[in-house]
């Protein structure tokens, strides 16, 4: 059956419950097979393959990309600005309270960000510093008058990251 016969059968009157649950499970079904095989086709082969994977590896590293510093740094990065999330949003959404001690768990796990972010610095080659110097660099150019402006936020020059 295609999805409109589908979606007929599961809301058609002349079928009683049991056949139009029947028919809905069949629908949802068809519907997550669908999006998983459109999932797999739009996926790159490195993703899913874990030979292509291996090969990608190899040839950044040939090219000088310390690719496991990398996703050291990419992956803790985003792990631990998760925990940092998790405990703001807790804070600022369901009545944990901002106090002494959840004010050093937020501390604590920025500074595991910064671990990850030492990792990052020495898997790019650079430093705490030059990257400071470039997001002023770039934040200068896109606030020319020196404070935030909203449409400058919101319309940014071509090649502003």
């Amino acid at each position: 059956m295609n999805k409109l016969e589908l979606q007929v059968e599961a809301n058609s009157p002349f079928n009683d419950g049991h056949t139009q649950e029947f028919y809905r499970e069949q629908l949802k079904k068809r519907t997550m097979n669908n999006y998983t095989e459109f999932v797999k086709q739009t996926t790159s082969a490195p993703s899913l393959d874990y030979a292509v994977m291996a090969t990608r590896f190899a040839e950044l590293e040939a090219n000088g990309t310390n690719t496991t510093q990398l996703l050291t740094a990419a992956l803790g990065l985003t792990a631990e600005s998760g925990e940092f999330t998790e405990v703001v949003k807790k804070i600022v959404f369901q009545g944990k309270p901002y106090n002494e001690d959840n004010v050093f768990h937020m501390k604590r796990e920025l500074g595991d960000i910064c671990w990850y972010l030492a990792q990052a610095f020495m898997a790019l080659d650079t430093n705490f510093e030059e990257i400071l110097d470039m997001n002023i660099e770039k934040l200068s150019a896109r606030y020319p008058e020196g404070t935030f402006d909203e449409y400058y936020s919101e319309n940014r020059k071509e090649g502003d990251l």
